[in-house]
């Protein structure tokens, strides 16, 4: 893989200063280095780059998203988020159901979102294992960041509404609780059994079960819970019922999550914040308001900013921070939101979400300020490789 230098820009790398002009190089598919035009280094055997005054980011970051599981311009046909003919569903994993010839993957790279967290829909209360995947390929094997990342969970009125329209379980949020808790206790039993059985090199490993399977590798902590939850309450079940068990929490969504800010800070639980820029479809989003992040961020809570694709399309995503910042956002604060604090709440920071030597090169050259509506995209780089080029004549 040939080397790629992008130079003469203004470089905003998410952790530390800016450069107000310099150069990022890249190779091997990871950041080589970068900094001031005055100690770039020779190039000559590199593609080069002139960004011509531009501003490159790190590639934007968007985890949480349904991107492939719904098809645009599709109804039943491409609708595969949501298992809704079992409420327990940990065995279930995006990844078979993504499609990345979807063409809202093309768009979301396009518009400088190279990595996106896909997650199972919010009709059951467990509903399977999300994946981590850059927007840049044709096939999901190959796009694959790290699958799975984490299991899906959801409260409130999605689990109630899908299941009293079928007239089967569960129907309350306390039957919703009931349901996770249950399983998760399964869970723990089977992986008590088979360690028990290891330790004792016995053969009475309990019979192979997909569900309990899954559900093991959130019980000892190598998975944590994405918590679907909009209401202060459905928040704080979700977080009790993580302490009983010892699941690592990240709340999704967290739309009353400002009124309990302080709360959610002295749990040290992350929240992944939107879609805001929807109406109030459903009464748990009553308190629904763009100032959110900014006011969770404000109270020392580690929050991202997503689209909830295909809520709001997650080519929006940049615009959706712009919005948090007109609300009164901290506007470093809130690329941080679509950038590295996403990286880190999934625990991705080690290879993507700024720039650094050492980290994937996912790229973004942009015409402004990437909160300027008014910028575009020029280039986008997705693991050192040029994967997007605006055509002088194209119109956004």
């Amino acid at each position: 893989m040939q080397s790629l230098c992008i130079h003469h820009a203004r470089i905003l790398p998410m952790e530390g200063g800016e450069v107000a002009c310099g150069f990022v190089l890249v190779q091997q598919g990871k950041i080589a280095a970068f900094g001031p035009m005055d100690e770039m280094p020779d190039v000559s055997d590199a593609i080069q780059l002139d960004a011509a005054g531009g501003v490159i980011t790190p590639g934007l970051i968007d985890v949480h998203s349904h991107l492939g599981l719904y098809e645009d311009s599709l109804g039943f046909e491409g609708a595969d988020g949501n298992e809704d003919t079992d409420p327990v569903t940990p065995h279930l994993r995006v990844i078979d159901g993504i499609n990345p010839m979807e063409r809202a993957f093309g768009e979301s790279l396009a518009a400088g979102v190279t990595t996106v967290v896909v997650s199972p829909g919010s009709a059951n209360p467990i509903g399977g294992q999300l994946a981590a995947v850059r927007t840049w390929g044709r096939r999901i094997d190959d796009m694959i960041l790290k699958a799975p990342i984490g299991m899906k969970f959801a409260f409130g009125e999605n689990p109630k509404s899908v299941y009293h329209d079928k007239e089967e379980t569960p129907v309350t949020r306390m039957a919703t609780a009931a349901l996770i808790r249950e399983n998760l206790r399964k869970a723990q039993e089977y992986h008590d059994r088979k360690q028990k059985a290891l330790e004792h090199e016995e053969d009475d490993l309990p019979d192979f079960d997909a569900k309990m399977e899954a559900l093991e590798a959130v019980i000892t902590g190598e998975l944590p819970a994405h918590i679907h939850a909009h209401r202060a309450d459905d928040m704080f079940t979700a977080l009790r019922i993580c302490k009983e068990f010892g699941v690592t929490p990240i709340l999704v969504h967290g739309t009353e999550g400002h009124l309990v800010a302080d709360l959610l800070a002295g749990e040290g639980v992350p929240v992944i914040s939107g879609p805001f820029m929807t109406d109030r479809s459903k009464p748990e989003l009553h308190n629904l308001t763009e100032a959110s992040p900014g006011l969770l961020a404000k109270g020392g809570v580690p929050v991202a900013i997503t689209t909830d694709h295909p809520e709001i399309p997650v080519k929006f995503l940049r615009l959706a921070a712009a919005v948090a910042v007109q609300a009164g956002m901290d506007e470093n604060e809130a690329l941080r939101a679509i950038t590295i604090n996403g990286a880190k709440i999934v625990g991705l920071d080690d290879r993507i979400g700024s720039i650094a030597p050492g980290k994937d090169a996912d790229l973004v050259v942009w015409s402004g300020h990437p909160l300027d509506f008014r910028s575009h995209v020029q280039t986008v780089v997705s693991a050192g490789q040029i994967a997007y080029r605006r055509k002088n004549d194209e119109n956004h």
